[in-house]
């Protein structure tokens, strides 16, 4: 059987990618030193892009116990658990909050009583209410590009009016992490967030600009390994059942930038999934360190469980670089705000 392997023209130039630890910041030379909190933290992505913008976790939260082993193996610390049973007076002072939370719909009941009513019982009003209470300067909220839609967008207008209620100004954007220098199609919504009333001046922001070249995922595809494989029999009666082009099979000749790697990747979905031309059977999944490249992480980065556990770790995470560049302009707009506090 023939496989459709993708290729492009090599243009994957750039070196050095997805090093640990990351070089200093270059946005204008800025140097900020500032405070924050990882929420819904999963593995740690937000924690690597903000560290490498100059920042300082001083808290985290993430109930997942694989995902606090793998995140405990990196960086020395367990996350707390349910966010949900977390006071805000238990979370040291901070100056940016992350959270990359869960999409879930919210009632339409109590509007009279305020957007805050509507999101009782749901994941972002433990955002919200930590937010309220301890006036973080800035904040970075990501989810899926299907929170625009959720609910007719009412759940997307209902948490922007939110958190607009509270008094912050609000920046949001879809980005796709392939304009990153990140081997992967991977759209997300940011949702960027200043408490306009600290300062005199405002905060500029500015979303980071698509970086000039595209990386492909051929540089990091291995070869000769043993194991990953897909049986002959999966692939002849699901995998090439069709001759429609799919799916997406890669080799380290391949300069595209591969489909969004999913927390099901494991299942071997031939519609979604990307798989590499390679093994005792020709074909196989892709491995830990495939995958770290896909998204942006550093291939010393330790994954102590599973390797379902790695796929699903893997494809609910961020693209770190993204994340980096994203912390390089908020970083910057409080270096310019004249905040004693965040610098």
């Amino acid at each position: 059987m023939q496989l459709r392997i993708s290729t492009l023209p090599n243009q994957a130039t750039q070196e050095g990618l997805f090093e640990w630890p990351p070089p200093k910041p270059t946005r204008n030379s800025v140097k900020t030193n500032f405070k924050f909190i990882d929420l819904f933290a999963g593995i740690g992505g937000m924690r690597l892009g903000f560290e490498s913008a100059g920042g300082e976790c001083v808290f985290s939260s993430e109930w997942d116990k694989d995902s606090q082993k793998t995140y405990s193996a990196n960086f020395g610390e367990k996350p707390q658990g349910d966010i949900t049973q977390i006071e805000a007076r238990e979370i040291p002072n901070f100056d940016v909050l992350l959270a990359g939370f869960p999409c879930q719909p919210f009632s339409s009941i109590g509007k009279r009583a305020g957007f805050k009513h509507e999101t009782q019982g749901t994941l972002f009003y433990d955002v919200l209410r930590i937010i309220e209470d301890k006036r973080p300067i800035s904040f970075l909220l990501e989810n899926v590009v299907g929170l625009l839609n959720h609910d007719k967008g009412h759940t997307f207008h209902v948490i922007i009016e939110s958190l607009k209620e509270i008094g912050y100004t609000i920046h949001y954007q879809v980005l796709d992490a392939a304009n990153y220098s990140v081997p992967q199609h991977r759209k997300r919504i940011y949702i960027v967030g200043f408490d306009t009333n600290l300062s005199k001046k405002g905060f500029e922001y500015n979303w980071p600009q698509p970086h000039k070249k595209k990386i492909g995922i051929g540089k990091f595809v291995q070869q000769n390994i043993e194991d990953h494989s897909i049986s002959k029999h999966l692939q002849r009666s699901y995998l090439f059942k069709l001759e429609d082009g799919r799916p997406q099979i890669i080799n380290s000749t391949s300069d595209i930038q591969v489909k969004t790697l999913v927390a099901t990747y494991h299942k071997i979905q031939r519609l979604t999934g990307t798989f590499v031309s390679d093994g005792p059977t020709g074909v196989r999944l892709l491995t830990a360190d495939e995958c770290k490249a896909i998204m942006g992480f550093p291939k010393n980065f330790i994954i102590p469980v599973s390797r379902t556990q790695m796929y699903r770790q893997m494809g609910n995470s961020v693209a770190v670089p993204v994340i980096k560049d994203i912390a390089l302009e908020m970083s910057t707009a409080l270096f310019h705000s004249g905040l004693k506090r965040a610098i």
